[in-house]
């Protein structure tokens, strides 16, 4: 049966990615699964789904959730990256200019299938992060809690499609941490502290501050570094 308020989209870029462990984003909330899904506004496609996917689920929150009346305010999750957030008026991102925006969430008893673009399941972790792209699975649905009603957003499987740059400031690769610099074949070791852009070697153990170590010519600096140059010999 198709069932009109489930949408798989296009190709949407992925933020505030929560796919392997239950998140929090308050303290005393409900940990779930959770992805924010942009969708570029150029997707008229997938957002054409999506409409009609809340519209189905309107219908059956007046059927079957809200008496056979539908709320004066209903909510809707889906948000105009371009707008402002409706949590505290600031603007959204601005990765998410020139998209839809949507959060979807599954309980932690149903968590995502998280797959490759060949439909293989994903074990390493590290290689699903908010900034990379792929297709989203998700369901729209009435509810009627705590007094609220509006629609939610359920979260299906994933398909990671390729990647893309990290959001929300990664950790930095071994080469950019330890000052590597790339080199035909490879690596070189860092510049010396004390050098041009570097760090001096510590002085040996005995020594004064900043004498050369064992084997350093007269002059030459500290050993293993062109003294004109400042880089590793």
């Amino acid at each position: 049966m198709n069932d009109v308020a489930r949408v798989t989209t296009g190709e949407v870029r992925m933020s505030y990615v929560h796919l392997f462990k239950p998140y929090a984003f308050q303290p005393g909330q409900e940990e779930k699964y959770s992805v924010t899904v942009l969708v570029p506004k150029t997707d008229t496609e997938t957002m054409g789904r999506i409409n009609a996917a809340v519209e189905a689920a309107r219908q059956r929150g007046i059927q079957d959730k809200w008496s056979g009346v539908l709320p004066p305010v209903c909510p809707v999750p889906v948000y105009d990256g371009d707008g402002v957030r409706p949590s505290d008026g600031m603007p959204f991102g601005p990765e998410c200019k020139g998209h839809w925006v949507f959060t979807a969430s599954a309980k932690t008893d149903y968590p995502p299938q998280v797959v490759d673009s060949q439909g293989n399941p994903i074990i390493n972790q590290s290689e699903v992060y908010s900034g990379m792209y792929g297709r989203v699975n998700v369901s729209f649905f009435p509810y009627m809690f705590g007094g609220k009603k509006g629609i939610g957003c359920g979260l299906g499987p994933v398909m990671k499609t390729r990647d893309g740059e990290p959001l929300g400031g990664g950790a930095p690769s071994a080469a950019e941490a330890f000052g590597l610099i790339q080199q035909p074949g490879g690596y070189a070791q860092p510049v010396a502290y004390g050098q041009p852009g570097g760090y001096m070697q510590p002085a040996a153990y005995g020594q004064p501050e900043g004498y050369p170590s064992a084997g350093a010519q007269p002059g030459a600096g500290p050993a293993g570094v062109n003294p004109i140059t400042g880089l590793p010999l």
